[in-house]
């Protein structure tokens, strides 16, 4: 059932006040990809059980497979069915057109990625996509994320080692991010640190002295995206320093299909679905808690 405008602001107030809370008390809320029922039912489960505030979010993809009403109502039917904090993020938007579509689907999170579709897309063309975005978000008082440049990787299995000399160069400086704020009047600055999509055969490394300056650089929020890989003492130094919100995929992915494939090799006179998804749920599930842990989110919900 579609939200009223007035509920869909009132979500996006306490949406507001959860990053708030988080920026205060040195934690992060986890930002969870959700690609069927059974993911967002292993990230709620986490969070009933973490009594951690999170969030679900959808890419493109995603949503032209489920569709924004029905991630909405799913989201918040779990949400009370389990009583739980939870929000959701419409990730990596490639055009003002699909971001204006999560807000009037009333997301609370929306990030405007213009590089996603176009890589070689103009400093120009980036900010005047997200002042559009921020322009529109106004209406629900959604929460507007974004980045300067497009941000390398997938939220795949990679094979490849990780080539730190180009990823140096497309590193944030605290200079351009303070720019590209003052600019663009965003909400959440994702910030590029050595953090890329995926999973890699190599644990990824984070800059934390440019972390820092970053931070002290804009006053806005800080996101970190291709979290997944990432050693759990990044988190920690990095929720000091004050990242509130971190994306979450290729883990959980990477949890998901494995666990399906040994279910399906361990039962191969099954076919009811239903009777093999639980141990998936659980693993990927696994996962979630995990990242909540390192992010220091466990215990920090609000009472619902």
């Amino acid at each position: 059932m579609p939200l009223t405008l007035r509920q869909i602001r009132e979500n996006c107030q306490l949406a507001r006040e959860a990053m708030d809370r988080a920026r205060h008390g040195h934690y992060a809320l986890g930002a969870f990809n959700l690609d069927n029922q059974e993911t967002l039912r292993a990230v709620v489960r986490a969070a009933k059980n973490k009594n951690a505030p999170v969030l679900v979010e959808v890419s493109k993809g995603e949503v032209d497979v489920l569709g924004h009403d029905n991630v909405r109502d799913m989201v918040d039917n779990y949400k009370d069915e389990y009583g739980v904090e939870m929000y959701i993020n419409l990730d990596h938007s490639p055009t003002v057109e699909d971001a204006i579509a999560g807000i009037e689907a009333g997301f609370e999170f929306i990030h405007i990625d213009v590089s996603q579709a176009n890589h070689d897309a103009t400093d120009e063309e980036i900010i005047d996509a997200t002042q559009r975005v921020v322009a529109c978000a106004r209406l629900t008082g959604a929460l507007v994320e974004s980045e300067m440049h497009y941000f390398a990787g997938s939220s795949n299995l990679h094979t490849e080692k990780i080539d730190y000399k180009a990823i140096k160069e497309t590193f944030s400086t605290p200079e351009n991010a303070q720019k590209f704020v003052q600019a663009t009047g965003i909400d959440t600055f994702a910030a590029a640190i050595g953090n890329l999509h995926g999973k890699y055969p190599v644990p990824k490394h984070l800059d934390i002295v440019l972390l820092k300056e970053i931070r002290k650089a804009i006053t806005c929020n800080i996101s970190l995206h291709g979290g997944s890989g990432t050693p759990a003492h990044y988190f920690v130094d990095a929720v000091k320093i004050g990242v509130t919100k971190v994306n979450i995929n290729s883990d959980m992915r990477i949890a998901y299909r494995q666990t399906l494939e040994k279910v399906l090799d361990d039962n191969p006179t099954e076919y009811a679905v239903v009777k093999l998804m639980r141990q998936v749920e659980d693993e990927v599930q696994k996962v979630v808690e995990e990242k909540l842990d390192m992010f220091n989110s466990a215990g920090k919900a609000k009472p619902q």
